[in-house]
Formats: structure tokens, sequence, C-alpha cells
């Protein structure tokens, strides 16, 4: 067992060495800096099932970061939710696939909105439904899942959870984030008790 235990690290290990470094993260960033810092919007997340859960742990760290940003659900957003959405925001949204159809729809929803707003796939397809919509693909590299089924979410959402992280991690370096204004947006717990120090 410990064998095979090793092996699935591995495998999840190389899933994130597989990530492109090709130069989109840092055009996404530019976007998100552009929209948000600039133009006083907010990044708008969105993506069905594991790939949302994905989506809501990006939008918090975005926003405990210095970023504003807030997870829509693709469903909720189709009955009213999508006027939370204004003209300067960006539009972030993932499916593994790329064929997720509630993704594909809410990118015709906004756009019928705001025109004009960015959307950002982060996605393991180069060629879906929601790449050919997309001004900007954020790809993954499709790793293989480790399931041994191929079918649950597992290296996919290790990969997008990466690319997540250094989506935070360069918007911090970008703004200049700072530990003080850190505990002025995690006020309690362990963490904003160690920001304060």
């Amino acid at each position: 067992m410990k064998s095979k235990i090793a092996q699935l690290i591995q495998e999840e290990i190389k899933a994130i060495q597989n990530i492109p470094i090709d130069g989109i993260i840092e055009y996404v960033i530019e976007i998100i800096y552009k929209n948000v810092h600039i133009k006083g919007g907010k990044v708008i997340i969105s993506g069905m099932g594991k790939a949302g859960q994905i989506g809501v742990n990006i939008a918090t760290t975005l926003s405990s970061t210095g970023t504003p940003a807030l997870f829509l659900h693709p469903s909720e957003a189709q009955h009213g939710d999508l006027g939370v959405i204004q003209k300067n925001d960006v539009l972030f949204l993932i499916s593994n696939s790329g064929k997720t159809r509630e993704i594909i729809e809410i990118e015709l929803l906004v756009k019928q909105l705001h025109k004009k707003i960015p959307v950002i796939a982060l996605t393991g397809s180069k060629s879906s439904p929601l790449s050919n919509v997309a001004d900007i693909n954020l790809y993954t590299g499709n790793p293989k899942e480790i399931c041994p089924l191929g079918l649950t979410p597992t290296t996919s959402t290790t990969v997008m959870t990466v690319v997540g992280d250094i989506l935070v991690v360069g918007m911090m370096d970008k703004i200049g984030f700072t530990k003080q204004e850190y505990a002025k947006r995690h006020h309690s717990g362990y963490l904003g008790a160690k920001a304060k120090k």
C-alpha cells in the first residue's frame, strides 16, 4: 500500500509540473489588475461541482489578499444572481472538460449584460466550447485523473488549485499586498492574530 500511495503522490506531482508556463498566467494577472485595481471591478468566478468548489476557494483567497472576488453559482446566476455583475468585472469560468453546459450558458448571459467583459477560462481542454468563447485560456495541462475509474476529479482539481494559488500570489506581488493589509481583511482566528504580530 505504501508504494501505491507513493506512486499516486508522484502522479500528482507530475501533473503540477506539467502546468504550462507560457505567459498566460501573467497576462491574466494584468487583466485582473487593470479591471479590479484600476477600474474598480471585481473577479466573478463560476464553476459546477468540484470545479465550483475550487472556484469558491480561489474567490475567497483573492478577496482576503486584496483583490475583490466572489463566487457566482451558475444555476443561481440564471435565477437573478447575474445582477451582481458590473461592467468592469472579470468573468473567470472553470470547467475541466470545457463542456459544462451551465458554464457555457453563463458566458452568453453575461455578454448580454456587458458585451466587453473579459472572460477567462480555466480548463483542461484547449479546444472546447468554453475555450472557444473565452478571451483568455488558462490551460491546466489536462492531466490524467488518478481515480482508478478515470472519472472522479482528482488530479484535475489539484492542478486547478495550484493555478489558483499562483494567480493569488501573483496578484499579491502585483499590488504589493502587505501583512498589515491582510490583517484588515482577516481580523479573527489564528491567521488574524498572526497577521497582527
